[in-house]
């Protein structure tokens, strides 16, 4: 039996600006924005080639605290490369860190919430 993770929550403020933060700078497809009610509006993006999207909005169920998701990961294939299309976009990134176990870039949304853009490194 396959189990995939293919959706998570991310906590946020304020859901227009994160759409467009996510959307306009970091590159994510906006699959969905869907207002439920007025209590409920659902919002899922999904960064490029990836199975497996973000949903922001309200009424989600989501309890955490805007800012207090940390450790997102994605994984490309060149780090510096990713780096400087980050900041092309005018995303607050860091330099690349390079580790024994990969590359390493962080940045975060606007309310905070911690990602971490790694570059695998093959054992040597």
């Amino acid at each position: 039996m396959d189990f995939k993770l293919e959706l998570v929550a991310v906590p946020v403020s304020d859901i227009d600006r994160a759409k467009a933060f996510y959307t306009e700078q970091v590159g994510f497809n906006a699959d969905h924005d869907h207002r439920v009610s007025d209590e409920i509006r659902f919002v899922q993006l999904t960064p490029p080639g990836s199975a497996c999207s973000i949903a922001i909005g309200t009424g989600l169920g989501a309890e955490m605290a805007p800012g207090t998701l940390h450790g997102l990961q994605l994984v490309v294939a060149d780090a510096d490369a990713a780096r400087a299309e980050l900041a092309s976009r005018g995303v607050q990134v860091s330099d690349v860190h390079d580790f024994p176990w990969g590359r390493f870039v962080y940045f975060k949304d606007p309310d905070g919430n911690g990602w971490n853009v790694q570059e695998i490194q093959a054992p040597e």
